[in-house]
């Protein structure tokens, strides 16, 4: 039964990677290579949004989370929405001022080169850290289905990723993006079907029994001053500042998705990207919990036994009870996701590597070019590494979403101040970051303050501190836009 199976999962394989490297063709500069030469239409980078926010993380993690809770997780969906309309207001604007490769050139014109290469640095070590616990997902998966060892399963999927993001960029990363959404939300659809097939009594009894655990539980606005209250993870108000924030620091200062923001062909078809990102997002998030949702009630009904680990529900179940076909191309979805997310992260981390660190590296279009393929070819072996390292957590879609929040304050706090004040200058910027990186880390080892809260509070201290060294500093700095090198 498994060989079919395994042909589908082998020939997704072999045609997503032959189809993302066709787009080397055509490429000739730092523009084509990392913003697709900005030819990408808005609802492709809207699904390509989508794509990366998604990543196996949420395919694996987002039932486990409806199978040992409830549908809380959509608080965290509608701070989403609140983030999307804040950054395209306020963000969009002075992205495309001019053209820029990565988020980080703003902070180098706001500011100088040092808080350039600064927040730049944050977002290399961090994003590079999340993205290996991505890529340590993905091999629950493909462990289940190959029967490969976890080490084995995540240097296939690094390889072939990163030979089709070396060959076609950040125009292979949107177009395969499109493909891989489209087939893992199919995925995703025939497996509600199939799993809720197999429950005796269908979705009546699915109501029934989950509704009496509350597991259609969405929203809790309970609401304190005292510990208790910030510990809880997925409350009303954790979740829309949770939400909000994250994804403000997210999608407007993270260059996974600032980079597509910058591929599209102007302010406003980047604007409806991002905007229409939030309803098929808050779609996808409804469909995998209640995968999860299901799945409780088929394992409670005694039909099955479920795996000892919760990140495993999902994948093992479609990979064991779903008919001959169909599981190779559910599992082959899961693979999609990963990819997606994969190539996204290794163009980015290439970018900012060679426009922010590296400073482009040469005059010539084509050496640029060539750094720019093997900047991607170190950071897939990093990425790889960490992957590696990552085997020991407990929850990948939680440890993905933490690692995230604890420079995203920081990185948030410093965009807004120099998005929303004129008093602060480097020095300032330098502090409210140092000061903001600190108080998260503290938070995080010293307290039991939920992941939710982390960007919030880095943003507010970051803002905060650097507003207070900007104003005591006396002398107001002098403010451009124009990048250091230009000045004057």
């Amino acid at each position: 039964m498994r060989v079919f199976d395994l042909g589908v999962i082998v020939l997704y394989l072999l045609a997503i990677t032959w189809f993302g490297a066709r787009f080397r063709t055509g490429q000739k500069t730092l523009r084509d290579y990392f913003l697709g030469g900005r030819t990408a239409p808005w609802w492709a980078i809207a699904l390509s949004i989508v794509s990366a926010e998604t990543s196996t993380l949420t395919i694996v993690g987002t039932p486990a989370l409806a199978y040992n809770g409830n549908l809380g997780f959509l608080q965290v969906v509608l701070g989403y929405l609140v983030a999307r309309i804040a950054i395209a207001a306020l963000f969009l604007p002075h992205y495309f001022r001019g053209e820029m490769f990565t988020a980080y050139e703003l902070m180098r014109r706001r500011f100088g080169n040092r808080i350039g290469k600064l927040t730049a640095s944050i977002f290399l070590v961090t994003r590079a850290a999340a993205e290996g616990v991505r890529v340590f997902a993905v091999a629950l998966v493909v462990s289940i289905v190959l029967g490969t060892g976890e080490i084995a399963s995540m240097a296939l999927i690094v390889a072939l990723t990163l030979f089709y993001t070396f060959e076609g960029g950040m125009t292979a990363v949107i177009w395969t993006d499109v493909v891989q959404m489209g087939l893992y939300v199919f995925g995703a659809v025939l497996s509600f079907w199939v799993i809720l097939g197999q429950i005796p009594g269908g979705w009546a009894h699915v109501a029934a029994v989950a509704g009496a655990a509350g597991k259609f539980t969405i929203f809790d606005f309970r609401f304190s001053f005292d510990m208790a209250f910030f510990s809880r993870t997925y409350t009303f108000w954790a979740g829309l500042a949770g939400g909000c924030f994250l994804t403000m620091a997210s999608h407007g200062t993270d260059q996974l998705m600032v980079q597509r923001l910058l591929s599209a062909r102007g302010e406003r078809q980047s604007r409806a990207a991002l905007l229409g990102s939030w309803v098929v997002i808050v779609t996808q998030f409804t469909l995998f919990l209640l995968i999860g949702v299901l799945l409780w009630v088929y394992y409670r009904d005694g039909l099955g036994t479920p795996p000892a680990r919760a990140d495993q529900i999902y994948p093992s179940f479609i990979w064991r009870h779903l008919p001959t076909g169909l599981a190779g191309l559910v599992a082959a979805a899961i693979l999609a996701a990963a990819m997606a997310n994969l190539s996204a992260a290794l163009n980015s981390l290439a970018s900012t590597t060679v426009v922010d660190i590296w400073r482009y590296g040469s005059s010539d279009e084509g050496t640029r070019l060539r750094l720019a393929r093997w900047a991607t070819v170190v950071w897939g072996g990093v990425l790889l590494a960490i992957a590696i390292a990552a085997a020991r957590v407990s929850s990948v879609l939680e440890a993905g979403l933490t690692i995230g929040s604890i420079p995203a304050g920081a990185l948030l706090g410093v965009f807004l101040l120099g998005l929303l004040t004129r008093r602060a200058g480097e020095r300032a910027a330098m502090a409210g970051v140092a000061a903001g990186l600190a108080t998260i880390a503290y938070v995080i080892w010293r307290t039991k303050i939920a992941f939710t809260w982390y960007v919030l509070i880095g943003t507010a201290v970051t803002f905060i501190v650097g507003l207070a060294v900007g104003t005591l500093g006396g002398k107001r700095p002098r403010h451009s836009w124009a990048a250091p090198e230009e000045k004057g």
